[in-house]
């Protein structure tokens, strides 16, 4: 059964570290598999990947388990992520870095705790929107001092799609905790591949075949299914079912760390100044608002 204290376990620990840094790896994969295919077409494959391992899995998880009730969180979810996340983080990856992409997910804690402030009436102190607001900031200096280049070439535009995807996790993550309580993580994960397979079909239609396919976007994008849609999104639904949200959420931050480091030694992706600045405004800003209170009121549930 899920746990309801405000610790977690060492299980859980390793399954929200173990799956930031395969997320945090994402973004290279992505950008390694649209040097050929389109990123429609690349989401589209990596759902359909994951989806033919959870289809030799499904007995296993018991079939359609969910009650009439969860069916519409379940399709909400989905539909926050993968549906709308990576319309926007494939479009976002075609503008800007992988570096200041992954930047960008720094955010997700603040936003997380700003959006159960609204939708759960949790309480959101001072320190938190300050953090939010400098955040913001920061990706915002990381934006417009970013050069354009022909793997970058309207990196605010790129930056600002990040965000919205961003957006779009926030759903994903306080739906997913909801969930947690009634089904098993795989269950959660597989829900996700399958409506994110047929939200992402039409990209068989509309979107363009490639000329030629070499072996890394092939390699990339079995590892996009694979190691990141079902390896990634099972352990970290096994981790939410198994901590609080806010906890959960905050390991969001080894994100950037990950992206940064890869991008540099994969694809050669170096930062400006400014950018590196407003790369540490952005980590500074979601410091302070994940630092811990004096005082943790007890999360609700639902």
């Amino acid at each position: 059964m899920p746990s309801s204290s405000r610790e977690m376990s060492w299980a859980a620990f390793f399954a929200l570290v173990g799956a930031t840094i395969l997320w945090g790896s994402s973004f290279i994969a992505m950008k390694i598999a649209m040097r050929e295919v389109s990123p429609l077409l690349v989401v589209f494959s990596r759902m359909a990947v994951a989806s033919v391992v959870f289809g030799l899995l499904w007995r296993r998880m018991g079939g359609l388990a969910a009650g009439r009730g969860d069916w519409k969180w379940i399709a909400f979810m989905a539909f926050c992520e993968p549906c709308l996340y990576f319309i926007f983080e494939s479009q976002a990856l075609t503008y800007t870095q992988a570096s200041q992409a992954g930047m960008i997910t720094a955010l997700l804690p603040v936003m997380t705790a700003v959006a159960a402030a609204l939708f759960l009436k949790e309480k959101l102190e001072q320190r938190t929107m300050a953090g939010l607001l400098l955040a913001v900031a920061g990706v915002a200096v990381m934006s417009v001092t970013g050069e354009d280049t022909p793997a970058a070439p309207r990196p605010i535009l790129g930056n600002f799609l990040e965000f919205v995807a961003m957006c779009c996790a926030v759903g994903y993550i306080i739906t997913c905790k909801r969930l947690a309580v009634r089904h098993k993580p795989l269950y959660l994960t597989a829900a996700q591949s399958f409506m994110g397979m047929l939200f992402f079909s039409p990209a068989l239609v509309i979107a363009p075949f490639p000329e030629r396919l070499t072996l890394g976007p092939v390699l990339a994008i079995v590892f996009l299914g694979l190691g990141v849609t079902f390896v990634a999104y099972g352990l970290y639904n096994y981790g939410v079912s198994r901590a609080p949200a806010a906890k959960a959420a905050a390991f969001i931050n080894l994100i950037p760390v990950v992206t940064c480091l890869l991008s540099r030694v994969l694809l050669d992706e170096t930062l400006t100044p400014g950018q590196w600045l407003g790369g540490a405004t952005t980590l500074v800003g979601v410091a302070l608002s994940a630092r811990p209170a004096k005082r943790v009121q007890a999360s609700r549930r639902e």
